[in-house]
């Protein structure tokens, strides 16, 4: 593992941490870390957020995030043994949510399909 993947990983979750612990945003709902894309200089870092919620819950939560960024950046910078705390600059990450219709999607298709077969079973008999 190389070194921005080792600090990729610490800051997620330290980030994790740090919006579960201590931002007391009322918008920032349920979010979930879900990676981090870190510059090779560690000067910069986008750190990717899935949250459960409707659409317009989903923006609130990530005008929450973006209003407290000065302030986890600066939680970070106490946890991280790096010279420089990087830039950081919330995404987010919408791969959960869709992966999860997907999912459903797939599951209905092959309990439709079952049915079909067993019907054709019963008629044929």
């Amino acid at each position: 593992m190389t070194r921005p993947e080792r600090v990729a990983a610490l800051i997620k979750e330290e980030v994790s941490r740090i919006i579960h612990e201590d931002v007391s945003d009322p918008r920032i709902g349920f979010v979930s870390v879900t990676g981090v894309d870190i510059s090779p200089d560690l000067e910069n870092a986008k750190i990717f957020v899935s949250i459960l919620d409707k659409e317009d819950k989903k923006k609130e939560c990530m005008d929450g995030l973006n209003s407290a960024t000065r302030f986890i950046r600066g939680k970070l910078g106490h946890e991280l043994t790096t010279r420089i705390v990087p830039e950081i600059e919330f995404v987010r990450d919408d791969s959960l949510e869709r992966g999860s219709k997907i999912l459903g999607l797939i599951s209905k298709l092959g309990k439709e399909n079952h049915e079909r077969n067993l019907n054709q079973d019963k008629e044929s008999n």
